[in-house]
């Protein structure tokens, strides 16, 4: 197991999805997992240490955790199949120990609440997990490709975004 925190929760421009970006702990490796824009905000919320009126359903479900006796040890993201994760929040009850199948965002929604810690398995991270340099041209990872520079002779070919540049009166930009 390798002990993760949350690096950020960020938000797509283009389609409002959010990702959870997970930090190895001592590494620049990470690992991203989409998820939904209720529990992105639910942990939001709490890393951010907004108050809400009345309980959301994480903090149900801790305050039924503590109500049986139980204590989170740790939550895991345990595995990954057909780019779907998976995870488990980890709990002790009555000196034994008891895995609770979960998906990650509630899973880490739960552990933010509890101040408990977030591993990944080493299977997870080996498969899923990036570094930052890996973001600069996923593409060419592990392929060979023939890059050449662009020729300043040779104009690339912009069509009708051309055509609308040329129609552009930029002596009306500035102006009152």
């Amino acid at each position: 197991m390798i002990e993760v925190h949350i690096d950020s929760v960020r938000i797509s421009l283009m389609t409002q999805h959010r990702v959870i970006v997970l930090r190895e702990q001592n590494s620049a490796r990470y690992l991203p997992i989409w998820i939904g824009a209720p529990e992105a905000d639910a942990i939001t919320l709490r890393l951010q240490g907004v108050q809400v009126e009345r309980p959301l359903t994480h903090d149900l479900l801790v305050k039924s955790i503590e109500a049986l006796g139980a204590e989170v040890q740790f939550v895991l993201i345990n595995d990954l199949r057909s780019d779907v994760f998976y995870a488990e929040i980890v709990l002790e009850v009555n000196h034994r120990e008891l895995r609770i199948d979960a998906r990650p965002s509630d899973a880490i929604a739960v552990a933010v609440r509890v101040e408990t810690p977030i591993f990944a398995a080493d299977k997870v991270m080996e498969t899923a997990g990036r570094l930052p340099d890996e973001d600069i041209l996923p593409s060419l990872k592990g392929a060979q490709h023939n890059i050449e520079p662009v020729s300043e002779e040779e104009p690339e070919d912009l069509g009708v975004f051309a055509d609308f540049i040329e129609e552009l009166d930029l002596d009306d930009l500035g102006g009152e």
